[in-house]
């Protein structure tokens, strides 16, 4: 009977810490693993972007007309609508 608050804790923490932070990780996989050429794109430093380049680790996005950066799958936060980059311009 001693072990039944702990385990009751534990369950609490799995259901509201763990698993909805395991879906989170989840959703921006998928996300990061979707991106693909002409997609607008936020990186993580707040630069907006067109995907002119998908590759399997790195993405090349045109920040600007002519200038173009090479950064990680990872260091995406969001993927935009379209004519959300247009738009900000």
């Amino acid at each position: 009977m001693s072990f039944l608050p702990i385990l009751i804790i534990f369950g609490l923490f799995y259901f509201l810490l763990i698993r909805p932070q395991q879906k989170q990780l989840k959703e921006r996989k998928a996300m990061l693993d979707a991106i693909a050429k002409g997609d607008e794109v936020v990186t993580n430093g707040g630069v907006l972007g067109r995907v002119v380049k998908a590759g399997d680790q790195h993405l090349t996005v045109e920040i600007a007309d002519g200038v173009e950066v090479v950064v990680q799958r990872g260091a995406i936060a969001q993927k935009l609508e379209k004519g959300a980059v247009k738009a900000a311009r």
